[in-house]
């Protein structure tokens, strides 16, 4: 399929909607998916990036209406007028220039392209108190960026727990591909979902420990209630399959807190890319999606002498997750447009919050990691009580506390980089040396860990603290991504080059624990920031802000991002 047509199968934004300069080629053909114009699937992406002299302009409006995605009504904060919001669209090398309208009634906002290496473009990032200051309501921030990588990603707010109120949706960067396919059936989005908003729900989740969503949506939608009550409410995500026609699907975890295992009854995937990293492909029946993580497997439609109908199924892994609606989240694959209810059982697995085993997660472009490195870290990952007590999550002890009106590289333009210690700042002053950062917890407590400005290399995941005379390395082709899980009771050690001057946000990606303060961040190359900046409009948008909290007596009361 041509690149036009997979753009039009995902749900290409109408054309008012984007502009585009002019097409750059017809990218590949489901004959031969490792081609993409005059690069290839074995083009190193981080020192090579094609040139399309293409420009794809968006336009996200940010508003609070009603929505009922599973029946039940309730305020929600969406882009666009819906949940989830458009996705997304470009091709490898392109640029991106987004704008966001902020018509939200009271919050201020920002946007986050997550996976996004944002290479030298760092106020790009959309990281309220660390790149930029909160976007006012009534004010449009404009975001421009590169698409250097290609693959399936997502965009979601980074201001509090909007994120998880609906703002959200799916990117789509068209490229090479480790092994062919007829059709891209686009996104698929797994959101947990509660009948209240976030923001009402976000001190149970500070003193009581983290409230159970009332359900699950794929896509933006599912029904609530039992099968066969007539009180169930919404409709089920539906995906029609031509049998003998293979399929790639781009699987996508936006929860607030809940570790999914995906599976189709019947069908086995081959997994292609892990976050935005083309791997060398496996074949599996079940995916482990950890929080913000996404895979692109490929399902080839051939059981039609099965059946016609198929469960789509995920499952919150009660390790690390619950749900009113556990064993309902659920879409159907028909095959030959059938409208049947399906008959089929599920795949035995077992119920973890571990992440696919590092040995499977190869990359197509190999590259290694010396052994020689500039700094070696550890974070340990802890939890804390104030005196009324809410629970703060840690790093060494320090809880992140940042300010919406005075972000990090607001502070490092004003030449002031004698940061709180509540800011949880660690320097990389150095380029192009290799970090390594060991993130480990005691706790009985899985975390998804992202980081933001890098792919990281994967070095080591296991049970217990480090023992760096005893743990080996993986330094040969390790895993990249931009999400691990680090295991409960366990640790992660991760490792990526200062090539990308910033400042770049480290955290959890559980929504309740990212507000309580379980994140840091790096200031790599602190002398260059000013640079790959633009210093207008990161002053202009925090004078805007400034302006509007204190008209309105706004105040952060929680981590700031």
């Amino acid at each position: 399929m041509a690149r036009s047509a997979i753009a039009a199968s995902i749900g290409a934004p109408h054309p008012a909607s984007m502009v585009e300069k002019r097409a750059a080629c017809d990218g590949n053909t489901a004959s031969d998916r490792s081609s993409w114009c005059d690069f290839s699937i074995d083009t190193n992406w981080y020192d090579e990036v094609p040139d399309t002299g293409v420009t794809r302009e968006y336009w996200l409006e940010l508003k609070e209406m009603e929505v009922a995605p599973d029946g039940f009504t309730r305020t929600a904060m969406t882009v666009n007028g819906t949940i989830p919001g458009p996705t997304i669209v470009a091709d490898w090398g392109d640029e991106l220039v987004i704008h966001v309208i902020n018509n939200l009634s009271i919050n201020g906002t920002s946007i986050h392209w997550h996976g996004f290496r944002q290479n030298y473009t760092n106020a790009n990032d959309g990281v309220v108190s660390i790149t930029q200051c909160a976007q006012a309501p009534g004010n449009t921030f404009t975001y421009r960026m590169r698409a250097t990588q290609y693959g399936t990603t997502w965009y979601h707010s980074h201001f509090s727990l909007q994120a998880w109120d609906g703002i959200f949706g799916s990117m789509v960067i068209n490229g090479p591909a480790t092994a062919n396919y007829d059709v891209d059936a686009g996104p698929i989005i797994i959101a947990d979902w509660f009948h209240d908003t976030a923001f009402s729900l976000a001190e149970q989740a500070a003193t009581a420990g983290p409230p159970t969503p009332e359900n699950g949506l794929i896509n933006g939608t599912n029904v609530f209630g039992d099968d066969g009550d007539a009180n169930q409410t919404g409709s089920r995500f539906e995906l029609n399959f031509e049998a003998g026609s293979s399929y790639r699907l781009r699987l996508i975890n936006v929860a607030i807190d809940s570790f999914w295992k995906f599976m189709i009854d019947n069908h086995t995937m081959t997994v292609i890319a892990v976050d935005l990293v083309p791997v060398v492909p496996f074949e599996t029946n079940i995916i482990s999606l950890g929080i913000a993580q996404r895979y692109d497997v490929i399902v080839n439609a051939d059981q039609n002498d099965v059946a016609s109908d198929f469960w789509m199924r995920f499952i919150p892994q009660s390790a690390c997750s619950s749900n009113d609606m556990a064993d309902n989240i659920r879409g159907i694959v028909h095959y030959g447009g059938s409208t049947g209810t399906p008959n089929t059982t599920q795949y035995d697995f077992t119920d973890d919050c571990l992440d696919t085993d590092m040995s499977l997660l190869v990359p197509h472009v190999s590259l290694d990691v010396p052994s020689t490195h500039l700094y070696t870290s550890t974070s340990d990952v802890g939890l804390s009580f104030t005196d009324s007590g809410t629970i703060k999550w840690t790093i060494n002890g320090s809880t992140l506390l940042t300010q919406w009106g005075d972000p990090t590289v607001l502070q490092i333009l004003n030449n002031d980089t004698s940061f709180d210690v509540g800011q949880n700042v660690v320097r990389l002053d150095e380029a192009n040396e290799w970090a390594y950062v060991v993130i480990e917890t005691t706790l009985a407590v899985a975390h998804p860990i992202h980081i933001h400005g890098h792919d990281f290399f994967l070095l080591a995941q296991g049970d217990g603290t480090f023992d760096s005379s005893s743990t080996a390395l993986q330094l040969s082709n390790p895993p990249r991504r931009d999400v691990a899980m680090l295991p409960a009771s366990g640790h992660l050690v991760l490792a990526w080059k200062t090539d990308n001057p910033g400042a770049w946000l480290v955290h959890c990606h559980i929504g309740w624990h990212t507000v309580n303060g379980l994140a840091f961040q790096f200031a790599e190359r602190i002398s260059e920031i000013a640079s790959v900046v633009d210093d207008t409009s990161v002053r202009d948008n925090c004078a805007a802000w400034n302006t509007f909290a204190t008209a309105n007596e706004i105040v952060v009361d929680d981590s700031g991002i």
